[in-house]
């Protein structure tokens, strides 16, 4: 992958949760929609994290270890939020979820792994560690997300 490769990836990933990402319509079923709510706040660590790598805010390493440890925890549960095959209108979540439940659990732990991992002492730090975030969202998405 090239020098710009992991921004490119980041930025990509920062526009498909900020773009509509999340469905129109609102959600009926209780389960959908609590797990269009842990989406809604990983994608609110994203957009902090993604913000201060981009430049786009003011880098703050006690923000940025927030938002990391909040983007840990918000993906230790997507297994469990998913776990019950729930269908709604509104929802993003494939099938393919549920087919091939034990790779989408997977990726869920990678992208739990790459931001335990991910470095919030300093901007270089952040920089070095979000573009495995954003393929571990990208990752998923490919395959598991419906766009509506």
């Amino acid at each position: 992958m090239t020098r710009n490769g992991p921004t490119l990836v980041l930025i990509l990933t920062i526009a498909a949760f900020t773009t509509g990402a999340l469905a129109q319509v609102e959600p009926t079923d209780p389960t959908v929609k609590a797990r269009m709510e842990l989406m809604k706040d990983i994608r609110a660590q994203m957009g902090t994290l993604g913000g201060m790598a981009q430049g786009k805010m003011a880098f703050d390493a006690d923000a940025a270890a927030e938002a990391r440890r909040a983007l840990a925890e918000d993906a230790s549960e997507i297994p469990a939020a998913f776990e019950q095959r729930a269908t709604d209108p509104a929802t993003e979540a494939a099938p393919a979820i549920w087919e091939d439940f034990a790779d989408f659990t997977a990726k869920a732990k990678l992208l739990e792994d790459a931001a335990t991992k991910l470095g919030t002492g300093s901007l270089d730090d952040l920089k070095a560690g979000i573009g495995e975030i954003g393929q571990a969202c990208s990752g998923c998405h490919k395959l598991y997300r419906i766009e509506n």
